[in-house]
Formats: C-alpha cells, structure tokens, sequence
C-alpha cells in the first residue's frame, strides 16, 4: 500500500474529495431540486422552503403513473435477472468444465464479446420489428427478452472466472464417491460459486432497473419502465423539473440498497483474475 505523506498526502485528499464531489455533487443537486417548488427551481433560489408537494405528485396523484412505473421495471427487472442467471450459469459451467471443440468455445466467447460491445441502440430497430411481427410490441415480455439477450454475456464472463476458480479435484472427488455430474454441480460447485451468483445478480438487476434506449421503443404508456417515466416528464410545452427531479431520486433506492448489501461482491467479482 503506497503512503502519502506531506504534501502529497494533502494533494492525494484533495483530489479525492474532488472524485467524490464529481460522483455525488449532481446527485445533492437533483436532490436539492425535488424539495422545491416549480418557481423556486426556475429562479434557481439556494435558500427556499423545503416542500414534499413534489413526492406526493409523483407518487399518489391520480394523474401519476409513476408507482406502474416502478412495478413494471421491477418486474422486468427481477424476471430477466432470473433467466439471465439460470442460463449464465449453465452456459459458464459447460464452457469451464465440459469439453468442448476449441472452434465451438472460442467462437461463441468472442461473439459475446463482441455483442457486447454493440450498442444497443442499433439493436432497437431489428427488435421493434421482430416484437411486433411476433405480437409483443408494447409488452413487458419483449423488454425482458431484450434484456435477457443484453445481460447474458456479462453473467457468462463472470460466472466462468468462478467456476475456473473452483479446484475440479471438488467435484471429481463427488463423482468418484458416486455423485452423477448434476448431482456435484447442484451439491457442490453451485453452493461454492454463490458470491458469483449474487455479484452477477446484483449488476443484472441494476443494469436491467437503468437501461432506457430498448425500454423506449419497446414499450407503450401502460408498461413504461421507470427511466422511460422519468424522461416522460419533459413534453413539448412543459418541463416538470420538480417531479423530474423527485422521481429520479426515488429510481436510485432499490439500485442503492442492492449496491449496498451486494458492494463486496460485485467489487470481487468484477476484480477477479486482476491479481493472478
């Protein structure tokens, strides 16, 4: 561990309170803005009286859909999460412990890389279209299609640097005591591989409660998801700043109580293999 001492100890805080000033200042600010009044937002007043009138519009106004909102991303959120890691799982497993021809593993490993790195916004088109031939358009089941397909290959990469982790002396020793292969994956590996599960789970969930491009083509009124919402907000004529700003603050709670309870290990399985 390096030790700063001097002036560059006073430096090395002060531009780390300069990292953390950039991370959470904008969000202070949209925070500070959901507590005001439309007028007090507009004039940019600092000292103002602090109203929930905001909170309340958002969430119990009859003219809100703010609370579908959230019930439709947190059903897109947890179904795709679910699959994404029933088939990540098992995808990561038979590529780390099965054999496979060198072509078939190599191949598949380097086109999810590389689906990976598409953006999804060029993907918007195709699946608009293929949703509404197959009559999903406007569904939640389209969306959590899409993001099944966006988050499998992140799940895949992760769990195959646990399992590649795991010693297969575990598992060979359960098969010679008569355990079948299902038997010591469900027995023995998948309870070692829980950390892995949990990161994957995490980042799946997150990702899936944020993402908006997709969510905005695929979905209609009565299913928008909560960044959909929130972007809903700014019409043509009008821009409620304040509900903006409340439902926005309101979008981030489950992200951070996830983040909160799974920090330690979505840090180690997004750091895992940096220190070998």
């Amino acid at each position: 561990m390096l030790v700063l001492r001097g002036y560059s100890r006073i430096i090395g805080i002060l531009l780390l309170a300069l990292g953390v000033f950039i991370i959470i200042g904008p969000f202070l600010w949209v925070a500070l803005q959901s507590f005001k009044y439309e007028i007090e937002i507009l004039k940019g007043s600092w000292i103002f009286p602090p109203t929930l009138f905001n909170y309340a519009d958002v969430l119990v106004s009859r003219r809100s859909d703010f609370p579908r909102n959230v019930l439709n991303s947190f059903v897109v959120a947890a179904i795709s999460t679910f699959f994404v890691l029933i088939v990540g799982t098992l995808a990561a497993y038979s590529l780390s412990r099965l054999t496979w021809s060198k072509w078939i593993s190599a191949g598949f490993l380097g086109w999810t890389l590389i689906f990976n790195m598409i953006p999804p916004l060029t993907l918007v088109g195709p699946w608009y279209l293929i949703s509404r031939e197959i009559g999903l358009s406007g569904s939640l089941t389209a969306v959590v299609l899409t993001h099944i397909a966006l988050h499998l290959p992140m799940t895949i990469w992760m769990m195959m640097a646990y399992f590649s982790d795991l010693p297969r002396d575990i598992e060979e020793a359960a098969m010679v005591d008569g355990c079948r292969r299902i038997d010591a994956f469900w027995r023995i590996s998948l309870p070692l591989v829980t950390p892995g599960l949990i990161a994957a789970g995490v980042l799946a969930f997150v990702f899936s409660w944020n993402e908006f491009s997709v969510a905005l083509n695929l979905t209609s009124r009565a299913t928008a998801t909560v960044p959909v919402a929130i972007a809903r907000f700014a019409q043509q004529y009008e821009i409620q700043y304040g509900q903006m700003a409340a439902a926005s603050v309101l979008s981030t709670i489950p992200a951070l109580v996830l983040m909160f309870f799974g920090q330690r290990f979505v840090v180690q399985g997004l750091t895992m293999g940096a220190v070998k």
